[in-house]
Parts: structure tokens; sequence; C-alpha cells
């Protein structure tokens, strides 16, 4: 078998295998071929590949000879050969039309933000790695555009107060951004709508600020789920009260397959102190404020509004790193002993995974909104 790794557009700066897991995968009998300058903006040179043992070719004799076509974004996987695998973050309820025309081509996709959040998937849950970086970088975002301290300072001129950080859903990002502004000093208050995430919110240091009377998100796989109006109206008051009082904002919240949940209005930010930063995870789906736009710094009332959601790629050395673990995780479980591709179906999480498959759509939520039942 295979695998061919597709260098990525621009911004994408990750790449999807690193040297030290295409070393992995030759092992297994696996055949690698990489497109020249894939790892480059990684800092992974093609000669690093070589060593491992991929070989390096170009994107025309990948896409048209890989079994398994490896390309983080959508953009890259395409013109691939009939029955091909495709493999990457492909966010299938946004993109359901494009995954209507990959099951007419043929492909079997495996969308990896799709992957059971069960612990035994948690090797393979390429969102939780990469949100633990994105939240990691929010952070230091914020302080770099901040127009002051973070930590608290005492000086001979004067004292300086702590930054007052308020994070908007503990999730992974939530939870890598509340330890990395209390290592910067900063007195950090959080908010979510899961009241299990309490102990863990308390156990970094931060204030953990509750709104009663939540529905249950313990079935939503660490994602926010949609509040009844009483609560959003109780929410917003909430958020309201402890937003005008933040020098730094950080939301993380997303519900799969829908708009962003707005949780900062515009009146909120209007009530923020001039030179205040939001920095919005969330853009990609609309964001959490109702100013962000997504790569972009909105400026409103002296507030500065970050919304990226490209965090990760930042920190594109260690952010491949850690999305190749990931595959090479996944791809032992369709990977046989002889190096082959072996679809096992029963197992429940190649299930989960897969998109498409057989000419149709077969992931049931991804139906719901074509329409089209396989």
């Amino acid at each position: 078998m295979v695998i061919g790794v597709l260098k990525e557009q621009a911004p994408e700066t990750r790449v999807s295998l690193v040297p030290e897991v295409v070393a992995a995968l030759v092992k297994m009998n696996v055949t690698v071929w990489v497109e020249h300058g894939a790892g480059d903006t990684a800092f992974f040179g093609d000669q690093a590949y070589v060593t491992a043992g991929a070989v390096i070719k170009n994107a025309q004799e990948i896409r048209t000879g890989a079994d398994v076509l490896l390309s983080i974004q959508t953009g890259n996987a395409r013109d691939a050969k009939p029955g091909a695998v495709l493999m990457g973050i492909f966010q299938p309820l946004f993109n359901h039309h494009l995954m209507q025309q990959w099951a007419e081509k043929g492909y079997t996709t495996f969308s990896l933000d799709t992957i059971p959040r069960t612990t035994r998937a948690q090797s393979m849950d390429v969102l939780s790695s990469q949100a633990n970086i994105a939240g990691y970088k929010a952070v230091l975002t914020a302080a770099t555009q901040y127009c002051r301290y973070f930590p608290m300072f005492m000086t001979a001129a004067g004292s300086i107060p702590p930054a007052k950080v308020l994070i908007l859903g503990a999730g992974v990002a939530g939870l890598q951004a509340i330890a990395t502004a209390k290592r910067l000093g900063a007195v950090v208050e959080v908010f979510d709508t899961r009241p299990a995430v309490k102990e863990e919110v308390m156990s970094l240091g931060a204030k953990f600020v509750e709104v009663e009377g939540a529905a249950d998100a313990s079935k939503a796989g660490g994602y926010a789920v949609e509040q009844n109006e009483d609560f959003q109206r109780r929410q917003r008051e909430k958020i309201h009260e402890h937003a005008k009082k933040s020098d730094i904002i950080i939301t993380t919240a997303q519900i799969p397959g829908k708009k962003a949940p707005i949780l900062i209005t515009k009146a909120m930010i209007e009530d923020m102190r001039a030179g205040s930063i939001i920095v919005d995870i969330a853009s990609v789906t609309g964001g959490n404020t109702d100013l962000t736009e997504n790569d972009k710094t909105v400026m409103h009332n002296g507030v500065a509004i970050i919304g990226n959601s490209a965090l990760a790629a930042t920190t594109s050395s260690d952010a491949s790193k850690l999305y190749s673990k990931n595959v090479l995780n996944f791809a032992k479980l369709i990977i046989d002993k002889y190096g082959g591709l072996n679809l096992n179906f029963e197992d429940d999480i190649v299930k989960g995974t897969c998109i498409t498959h057989g000419g149709n759509i077969v992931n049931e939520r991804v139906q719901a909104l074509t329409g089209v039942v396989a």
C-alpha cells in the first residue's frame, strides 16, 4: 500500500506526517510518498523524509498513484485515483456538499475531526491535540498585543495590577488557556455550561463562573450544546457582568455542525476597557462575538477582536508532530500486518470516522444534511 503526503496550501503550515512517523509506517511495510517541500513550513526537509524511508514525488504522481492520500485541509484532497482513501480534517458537517462529490467519485473518506471521543480513541483525537496548542497560543497572542502587563508588578514607580482574563469554554483549548494565563501571572475566571468541568478549572487556579440550569452536555463529546432561551438570557447577563471587568477574553465555544454560539455581544464589547483583547478561537464557525471575522483583527471602541482559527498552525513543527502521531494511531486500525489496506467497519472508531464509502455518504449526520441516504 502507498500512503501519499501532499504539501498543504498556504496559509496552512502543518504537514500530515513527520519523518519520525514515516519511519514507523515503513517498518509496517507501507510505502510512503511525500510531495517535494511538503514539510518545509514545519521545518522538516526532504532529506529527513528520504532518510526515514520515504520517496519524494510530485503532487500529480501522488494524487494518481497513492492508495491513501493525506491532506490536512480539503483544498489539496482532489483528483485522487478512483477508490482512493482520503484522510484529513475535512469538517464534513460544514462541507457536506463536497462530501457528496467525493462519494460520487468513489473515494473512501476518513475525516479525523469526527473520531469518536472515547477512551480508546484518545491517541487519535486530532481535535484535542490541536486544540491544546490553540489554547496556549491564544493566550500568548493576547499577551503580545495587550497594551499592559499580564502579571502584577510592584516597582519604585508604582504598582501594576495583574491582567484579568475571562475564558469562555473549558474544553481542551480552554483548559490549556487557563494554565498558560496563570503561568503568565493573570487572574483567571472561566465560564462553561458544563458543571462537570468546575473541578478541573479550580485545580488550575481559576475561578469558575456558574449559571444554573444548563442543558446536559455530558454526551456531546466535549462540545457545547444548544441551550434554551431562558438560560441564554441569564448566561448573557452573567457573562456581561464579568466581561466588562476583563482585560483579556478567550472564547472557545463551538457546536458540531452549527454556527458557534454568540457569547460576547457588541454591547458587551463596548463596555470593555479600551486596549482590551478578545481572541476568538471559534472564528472558523462564525465566532463567539457579534464582531468576529475569521483570520482578521477587528478594532471596535478600542477593543481588538482577533478571529484566528489557525492558531495550532503557528506552532507548525510540534503541531505536525502531534497530528501525525494521531494519524499513525488511526492508520494502525486500517493497515494489516503485510502493509495492506484493511477497512474493518466492525471497529467503532473506523466506522465512526468514515464519511464516504462505496459511492455513498455513510455518516448519518452528513446524510441528514445532504438528504441522500445510502
